[in-house]
């Protein structure tokens, strides 16, 4: 995969992972249009970068979606990258009463999974026109084993599902290619509640992420992710107690 000279969307590209994967494509020569909620926070993080543009837009909004759609294929009818990175975590304890957890899985589910899949199906019209045509979905080490934050965990094992599946199907009738970003715990706002200090830094996962793509490597488990991967073929059960053993060192 080239991953110079491409117009590249990404979603939840103000801060974390997202921001640094704008800043590295950026550096390479890629026009880079970054999505988000805040708009101060999107004006704030392009001001930092070149080549970069922010687009106001939430991902769990169907209006917003169609917004956001209609304005790439006026404006960027040249996309061909489009990286799924927003992501939404609530943190309850599943054995505790009253703490509206259909609420906050069906917030998550959205936000997560089904947010993507319609981003996805609008944006692969235009993707199918391009030479060089990606989709990287973001999911997490939790998509093979879960951890104590319930519902995201969920989340990110149905994206995985989903991916493999994508990849196969547009495998079949084009020439888009579906990556899959897994990193691990990781130091940004994001994972500050459930101990992201003790994470590595997102510029490793960007890292990680352009180095997978030049590879055509459609899995990209980063750092921990792959030891836990691997524990995980060998013992399913020993994965699900190492990490929630040391979960503080290993969620993202």
């Amino acid at each position: 995969m080239n991953t110079t000279k491409n117009t590249v969307l990404i979603t939840g590209g103000s801060a974390g992972i997202g921001f640094e994967i704008a800043k590295q494509l950026s550096a390479k020569g890629n026009h880079v249009i970054i999505v988000g909620r805040n708009e101060e926070r999107l004006q704030k993080a392009a001001a930092q970068l070149e080549n970069v543009i922010a687009i106001k837009a939430d991902v769990s909004n169907a209006e917003d979606i169609d917004r956001l759609v209609k304005r790439i294929n006026n404006d960027f009818p040249e996309l061909n990258i489009v990286i799924n990175n927003a992501g939404r975590a609530l943190i309850y304890n599943l054995a505790t009463e009253n703490v509206d957890a259909f609420d906050k899985a069906a917030d998550e589910m959205l936000t997560n999974y089904l947010s993507v899949i319609r981003l996805n199906e609008k944006l692969i019209p235009q993707l199918k026109l391009q030479k060089n045509a990606a989709i990287v979905n973001v999911s997490s080490v939790l998509a093979f084993v879960p951890g104590s934050i319930a519902t995201y965990s969920a989340s990110k094992a149905a994206l995985h599902s989903y991916t493999q599946a994508l990849r196969i199907a547009l495998g079949r009738v084009s020439d888009i290619k579906v990556f899959e970003l897994m990193p691990p715990l990781v130091n940004t706002e994001f994972s500050a509640p459930i101990g992201g200090s003790n994470g590595i830094h997102p510029s490793v996962v960007a890292e990680q992420l352009l180095q997978g793509l030049e590879k055509d490597e459609y899995e990209i488990r980063v750092g921990q992710t792959e030891d836990i991967y691997r524990l995980y073929l060998s013992s399913p059960e020993a994965a699900l107690n190492y990490l929630n053993e040391n979960r503080q060192q290993v969620e993202a």
